[in-house]
């Protein structure tokens, strides 16, 4: 792990796929580490990565995205099989963080120091909904400017710029924005000094268009059967999870990292 970063994370690798073990306790700690290291100039932008199942296998080929994960400031599981998975080979566990819950615990980390956010993504009234019902949550926390999902390419320089000069601690991203994560790859050195952090249907639940899975629910791992009902493609998926569970079993017999 970078060693400007003073809080205990420990990187870890999953099948070669980089993985982070942040204690909750100390998360706060390690989020203004990287925003302190980002402030002196140390490094320039620090991504987040919520990493799935689906994402750790995307991750291992040799592309764009696996590209991303590779250069991540932080990358936590929320997939139960991704913490499994790491157990079965490490045995160490990593703590998986639930999307909502960690996007509402960073917020509240940078509202304890009146930090910033800027949010991108989203339909005009979902990107309202949600600044207005942050401003209520969050009333200390700054946010420095809004842009919808779905903009034009002329546009994306305005973008960038606004982004620039808004200069925000948390660059949040959801839906609707070309290439979602990738969109911050391609455009990192055109972005200020700060976090960055994708997340799909973060706006939407912000704005209680969409309900989040229950605790109960994503503790026993079964989040993506509520997501199969709303993308029926996804019960397909179940056959990249057995490729995963055989991946697993070679690398544990050889010993591989």
């Amino acid at each position: 792990m970078d060693s400007e970063i003073k809080a205990p994370v420990e990187r870890i690798s999953v099948l070669k796929v980089p993985l982070d073990i942040v204690p909750e306790e100390t998360l706060a700690e390690t989020i203004y580490g990287l925003l302190k290291a980002d402030n002196e100039g140390i490094v320039k932008g620090k991504n987040i990565v919520l990493l799935s199942l689906w994402d750790l296998l995307r991750a291992r080929g040799a592309n764009e995205y696996r590209d991303f994960v590779q250069k991540a400031a932080l990358i936590l599981p929320i997939s139960k099989s991704v913490a499994g998975g790491a157990r079965f080979l490490t045995g160490k566990t990593p703590v998986r963080y639930m999307p909502f819950d960690f996007i509402i615990k960073l917020l509240t980390i940078l509202e304890n120091r009146e930090l910033s956010v800027y949010l991108l993504g989203a339909k005009p009234r979902i990107l309202k909904k949600t600044e207005k019902n942050l401003r209520q949550t969050f009333p200390k926390l700054q946010i420095v400017g809004r842009f919808v999902g779905n903009f034009k390419r002329q546009d994306e320089n305005t973008i960038l710029e606004a982004i620039r000069k808004a200069s925000p601690s948390l660059l949040l991203i959801g839906k609707g924005v070309h290439g979602e994560e990738r969109w911050i790859a391609r455009n990192a050195g055109h972005l200020n000094a700060g976090l960055r952090l994708w997340c799909s249907d973060i706006f939407d639940v912000f704005a209680e268009r969409k309900r989040r899975p229950s605790r109960v629910v994503f503790d026993r791992g079964l989040e993506w059967f509520g997501y199969c009902f709303q993308h029926p493609l996804y019960f397909f998926r179940i056959f990249p999870y057995f490729w995963y569970k055989i991946l697993l079993l070679v690398y544990r017999v050889f010993k591989k990292k």
